[in-house]
Formats: C-alpha cells, sequence, structure tokens
C-alpha cells in the first residue's frame, strides 16, 4: 500500500537565507519534506546548487537559488530584485544567515560586518519583502537570533566598533539587534496578518565561526562538538515557527526549543527598538515609514 505524505506546506513558499549549511539547510530540507516550495540563499554558486539538488530530492519540486553576499547592500537590492522576478508569493522569509568574525573587517558599504550581515541585512531584506509578504498573508518573518543576545547592548556612540571592537561584543550586539528589530516589525505588522517572530537555536555544531574564529573557539570547540547540538536539532524551532499551525497568529515572541521564552530586559526597550529601526532605515537608505 502506498504510504500518502503528510504535506502541511503545500502551496506555501519560503525563503531561507544562508540555506546552503548548516541550520539554515536542514531547515530547508525539513520544510521540503512537507510540501513547500524552496528557495535558498548562498555566496557561492556551486555550493547552493548543491544544496539545491539535495533540497529539492528531500522534496517534491524545483528549488530557487540566489546567489548574493548579504553583507552587501548592492547585493541584498539585486537579490531582492531577482526573488520577486521569480517567487509569485513569499509565505515565509527565514532570516537565517549570520556569522561571527573575531577581528573587525569592514564590508564594501564601509560598514562592520557582524553588525551588517547579522542585522542590516535581515533588516534591509525584510523590509524591501514586505509588500510581497503582504500581498500573501498570512506569512511569516522568522529571524535567526542566539541567546548571546542578552550580554548585548546597542551603542549608539560605537555601533560599528570603531572605538572598542571584540568579536563577542559585536556579534552579542547583533543578536539583540534581531531580537528588537523583530518586536519593532511585530508592532508595524499588527493590521497586515504577517507575523514576526525570533528564537534562538541552540549551540548547534555547524561551520559557524570558522572563517575568523577566537582564541577560545579554537581551543573548546573541538572538545565541546560531541556535546552540541547537530544543525538537525538546531533548526528544529525554525521549522517551528515556520510551519506550525498553532502559530499562525503568534506574533512579537522569541522562542528556545520551539517555545516561547522571555528574552533580555534590554529586548523589549521599545524606545531603544525604535531608534535602532530609524538609524538602520538611514543606514540602508530605506524611506523612512510610520
Amino acid at each position: 500500500m502506498k504510504q500518502i505524505r503528510s504535506e502541511p506546506m503545500a502551496g506555501r513558499t519560503v525563503l531561507v537565507t544562508g540555506g546552503t549549511g548548516g541550520i539554515g539547510r536542514a531547515t530547508a530540507m525539513s520544510l521540503a519534506t512537507m510540501g513547500a516550495h524552496l528557495a535558498i540563499t548562498g555566496r557561492d554558486r556551486e555550493r547552493t546548487q548543491g544544496a539545491a539538488r539535495e533540497i529539492s530530492a528531500a522534496g517534491d519540486g524545483q528549488v530557487d537559488i540566489f546567489v548574493a553576499d548579504l553583507s552587501s547592500q548592492t547585493e541584498v537590492r539585486r537579490l531582492v530584485d531577482e526573488v520577486l522576478q521569480t517567487c509569485p508569493r513569499i509565505d515565509v522569509l527565514v532570516n537565517n544567515v549570520g556569522g561571527y568574525w573575531n577581528t573587525r573587517h569592514i564590508t564594501p558599504d564601509g560598514f562592520e560586518h557582524t553588525f551588517a550581515l547579522n542585522h542590516l541585512a535581515p533588516f534591509l531584506l525584510t523590509n524591501l519583502l514586505l509588500d510581497r509578504l503582504t500581498q500573501s498573508a498570512p506569512a511569516r518573518v522568522v529571524t535567526v537570533s542566539s541567546n548571546a543576545h542578552t550580554t548585548g547592548k546597542i551603542d549608539f556612540d560605537d555601533l560599528q566598533g570603531e572605538q572598542s571592537y571584540t568579536g563577542s561584543r559585536a556579534y552579542s550586539q547583533s543578536k539583540l539587534a534581531n531580537l528588537l528589530f523583530t518586536y519593532e516589525l511585530a508592532r508595524r505588522l499588527q493590521s497586515n496578518d504577517v507575523t514576526a517572530n525570533a528564537l534562538h537555536p541552540g549551540v548547534v555544531n555547524t561551520s559557524f565561526g570558522a572563517e575568523d574564529p577566537g582564541s577560545l573557539q579554537r581551543l573548546i570547540i573541538p572538545f565541546s562538538r560531541p556535546f552540541l547540538k547537530t544543525p538537525e536539532q538546531g533548526a528544529a524551532t525554525s521549522i517551528h515557527l515556520a510551519s506550525s499551525p498553532d502559530l499562525e497568529q503568534a506574533t512579537g515572541h522569541y522562542f528556545a526549543n520551539s517555545k516561547p521564552k522571555r528574552s533580555s530586559k534590554r529586548s523589549y526597550d521599545e524606545a531603544t527598538a525604535a531608534r535602532l529601526w530609524q538609524v538602520s532605515t538611514d543606514l540602508v537608505g530605506l524611506i523612512a515609514t510610520a
């Protein structure tokens, strides 16, 4: 007797940034098995095509691929143009891409790399895709943050780490920015039937931070790998937020282990969120809206 597949995401299009490896690819693979049409982004075309073949094999259809370095605002805007031409609808946007750099790097736009990739990229991408998400509503925006946000602080006098930089401080600030952005987005979308939630994936065994690791990372990671989550385990909360019918109306929340959780006190500061939104709007060259 032929087994009938359950496809709770059939007919839905999901865009996963950083879908070529780690948590992003595991997220895309699982959503494909649920019947979703997947679109993924990656920096390297060959690697992105390889991931797409695996994701396609897990599901039943073609996977749309987009090659872009999201730390560049020019490439984010080009990506958006390509996505809008290719995807008639976007039911779920998973802002998954992110990174850690122990030393300070500057993007082609002149921004500190961690802040640019981890915060400005999802901020710009989401805003430029909001009309398509709204047209596809009910739709969802899922942003991968981190428990590292608890030690983060938004330093408006030194957002780019020009005066003082450590990899951990820049990363924690960017992950707090993810939450402030998510909560502010949820407030702004209350009447749009588009939800916005964020999550902590757990500590996962991936190549995260491998391009420029800190000395502590180099020392600890080899010994801790057996105790870390697999990418599939790390993707579980992203998958839950993207697909659970129970969360259709849930918005403005932070999740860990697929359950809502209180984030840090600073993450709920609405004045800081509004200011960060305005500063980010100016930095990426968007037209401010109320």
